[in-house]
Order: C-alpha cells, then structure tokens, then sequence
C-alpha cells in the first residue's frame, strides 16, 4: 500500500503515468528489511520515478544492505581485555599492587585483577 501511494504521489508530481509495478520489482520491495525505515522506501520510489522511462514502474538500484566487513583484527571485549592486562603487567614486570603496580595503572583493585588474571587463566 505504502509503494502505491509513494507511486501515485510522485508520479503526479513529476507527471509521469506509470500502469504497472514489475513483478519482480515489487517483490524486491517486500523482501527488502528497510533499515532506513519508511523515508528510505520514500526515497528509493522517488528516485526510481526520476529515473523511470516508461509506464512501468521499476526499480533502478539493487536494493542490497551493506554491512561492514568484519576484519581480521576485530577482537572480543575479553580478548582485548585479557591482552591489556598481559601487556601492562608486562610493563610492570608483574608487579600486581602499588603505586606504579598493573592494578592501579588499570584502575582496578588488586584482588579484582587477580580475579581477572584467574579467570583468564
């Protein structure tokens, strides 16, 4: 319903007639999750309109979500926790407690980076 009237209001205001949806066409508009919501559907309608040469009405992108490659290097919060701790005690040379100790430059209480340290392994 809403691609219907997304088709007949723009289609009046560019004055363009369109008879018909392809198929295909509207079917890739229902499959397509819309993260970008209904101002997205807005959007792809009016530029398909723009850009439709005849009395069909189809669409002119793929509609396609790209999501962010996850490299290599992304890591768990526990991952990256685990090797901070490694690296500031290696900084300390395994001192736990004291003024320049690993606990205090972590900003951790002694036994909670024990705690960590343990489970950790």
């Amino acid at each position: 319903m809403l691609v219907e009237a997304f088709i007949e209001q723009y289609s009046r205001k560019l004055g363009k007639q369109i008879t018909s949806i392809q198929k295909e066409t509207m079917r890739a508009l229902q499959d397509y999750p819309w993260p970008g919501n209904v101002r997205e559907l807005e959007s792809v309608i009016e530029r398909a309109l723009i850009l439709c040469p005849g009395p069909v009405f189809e669409l002119v992108d793929k509609l396609e979500i790209s999501s962010p490659p996850l490299s290599s290097t992304v890591r768990t919060l526990e991952e990256t926790e685990r090797n901070q701790i490694l690296k500031t005690l290696s900084e300390t040379r395994w001192r736990i407690e004291g003024k320049d100790g690993a606990a205090a430059i972590l900003g951790l209480h002694p036994s909670t980076l024990r705690a960590r340290m343990h489970s950790f392994g």
